[in-house]
């Protein structure tokens, strides 16, 4: 009977260590995951901060229309193609180049670089015209909680933010423009089966003045606050998107037209 215990005592002592040893490694394993995490994230950080100062230009190529920004558009462009421009909010961490690819899923996982990154890129729809122009940039970016790409964009909840930064500079090869925010609200992808909802990413480019129009009011009709301001045909339109996750599929977005 003893020697019987004794091997049953004995076979409980090796389950125990077992059962340490299996929660030591995941211990480690969550360590080495957290470790690697925080380190993509530092140096996906590092790598969307202060990009302009890493450009050089030729400062006496720099004219009216050949603005400083333009011209570092130009040369980052000469790295990838597909960097179409630059979008800036001042006052905010959104500071970054904007890519356009023949998808609107490769710069979701990607950085301007073309390298993969879970914090992806600012993006221009895929249906955008650059060569006959089109009448609403539609850019679209993650959110992220170091405060990187479009995270800064939820800030706009609250009407005092708005009032403090009511413009967005976007700037291509081409021009360095200013847009001014007419509206800002909460939205989200809707089923096919909806119907008579405001599917406001499928606006890029208007085919009559009632559709540009129609844009314009279901945008006011949507926003969280009065913004005063309003948009008339003819006038080039920018749209932000960014998640929201109040709701399934939530969508944040702000619309703004271009001043003189």
């Amino acid at each position: 009977m003893k020697k019987g215990k004794h091997k049953i005592k004995k076979k409980g002592t090796l389950g125990r260590k077992i059962i340490r040893t299996i929660f030591v490694l995941i211990f480690i394993i969550s360590i080495i995951v957290i470790a690697v995490y925080i380190y993509k994230s530092n140096k996906e950080k590092q790598d969307n901060e202060n990009i302009l100062e890493q450009i050089k230009i030729d400062t006496e190529q720099i004219t009216e229309e050949k603005t400083e920004r333009v011209l570092q558009v130009e040369e980052l462009k000469k790295e990838n193609e597909e960097i179409i421009g630059w979008l800036e909010i001042a006052g905010t961490n959104i500071n970054y180049p904007v890519c356009q690819a023949k998808d609107n899923d490769y710069y979701l996982t990607h950085n301007y670089k073309k390298e993969k990154a879970s914090t992806g890129s600012i993006f221009l729809d895929k249906d955008f015209d650059l060569i006959n122009g089109s009448s609403n940039y539609l850019i679209y970016g993650h959110r992220n909680k170091q405060g990187l790409m479009f995270e800064d964009l939820i800030k706009y909840r609250n009407k005092n933010f708005y009032e403090e930064h009511p413009t967005i500079k976007f700037t291509t090869t081409t021009s360095e423009d200013t847009y001014e925010i007419i509206s800002v609200f909460e939205s989200r992808v809707y089923y096919k089966s909806e119907q008579n909802v405001f599917r406001y990413y499928y606006f890029v480019n208007a085919e009559t003045e009632q559709e540009y129009n129609n844009f314009v009011e279901e945008s006011k009709k949507a926003s969280i606050y009065d913004t005063g301001k309003t948009a008339n045909y003819g006038e080039q339109l920018l749209t932000l998107s960014t998640c929201e996750y109040s709701q399934e599929n939530g969508r944040f977005v702000i619309v703004a037209k271009k001043i003189k």
